[in-house]
Order: C-alpha cells, then sequence, then structure tokens
C-alpha cells in the first residue's frame, strides 16, 4: 500500500470541515451523516490524472449512488475554475473549493511534494471512506485515477 502523509487511520473520526462547493454553498461534515461517504483531495482541475479521476467517479457515479455512497471532491481551486471542470466534463457530484488549504490541513494531505526535481507544497492525492458514523474506514494513499471507483467499492466491502 502507498505511504499517506495523513496522520488519519482508519477507525479514526473524520474531522468536521466547512467550505463551499462550486455554488458557493457551504458544506460540511454534518451535512454527509447518515450515508457512506468519500472525501477524495486532487491538486488540480483540468490536468490529466485529476480528469482521469473524476471522470472515473462521473461514469460510475450511479453503481456508487445505487449502494449509498455520496461523493465529495476537494482541491484548492476557486469554485468559478471548479464551475468550468464541472460544465466540460459533465462531474455529477460536488466539488469543495478549499482555497485556505483548511480542509486539506485537517485531513493531513497538504504538504511538500517532489516534482521533476523541484520541491514545492501542494496537495497529497489520497481518498477517504467515511461510514454512516464519521467513522473512517479506509484511506486509499495515491489511488488509481482511471479505476477509482472500484477501489472505492473494494474499500467498503462492496
Amino acid at each position: 500500500m502507498a505511504k499517506c502523509i495523513s496522520h488519519l487511520s482508519p477507525g479514526d473520526s473524520a474531522p468536521d470541515f466547512k467550505s463551499v462547493n462550486q455554488d458557493g454553498k457551504t458544506l460540511q461534515l454534518s451535512d454527509y451523516a447518515g450515508s457512506k461517504f468519500v472525501i477524495y483531495f486532487y491538486p488540480r482541475d483540468m490536468t490529466p490524472g485529476c480528469t482521469s479521476q473524476a471522470c472515473n467517479l462521473t461514469e460510475n457515479h450511479s453503481e456508487l449512488t445505487s449502494k449509498g455512497i455520496k461523493i465529495l471532491g476537494v482541491s484548492p481551486d476557486t469554485p468559478e475554475k471548479h464551475l468550468k471542470f464541472i460544465a466540460k466534463y459533465d462531474i455529477a457530484f460536488d466539488l469543495l473549493a478549499d482555497e485556505d488549504k483548511s480542509v486539506h490541513q485537517a485531513f493531513g494531505v497538504w504538504g511538500e511534494k517532489k516534482f521533476m526535481g523541484k520541491v514545492f507544497d501542494g496537495t497529497h492525492r489520497t481518498t477517504f471512506l467515511i461510514d454512516e458514523n464519521g467513522v473512517i474506514v479506509d484511506v486509499i494513499a495515491k489511488p488509481k485515477v482511471k479505476d477509482h471507483a472500484a477501489e472505492i467499492l473494494e474499500g467498503f466491502g462492496l
């Protein structure tokens, strides 16, 4: 299993969060109480890996929702950029605009990264599966962007 920088593990309570989605609506953890909930963190809208991941989840959205799973994507992008991403790829779920990175920090997925010899701070692509009671069931570090829905179903044991 890939190493995760997050301090959170299965069995931990999911951190509460509050931020706005693509429409400016405030979303928080309690909005997902009573449902299986997936919160996934990705670096940026419109990039190849992030697009593949969002499209895989959209293509499998009806299967995921039929099993009671709600999905929320999170990146540091603005609500306006999220709206363009959703419109271009017909994304089927909300995207949280975590511009201040407070949600990233609560989940422990913002930190040092290395790419092509450069060191910078950024989003570590990570997915958290949360049960109906707000408890983390699984943490998927470095998810397979083209097969992420299958990873989620497996993580929930479905």
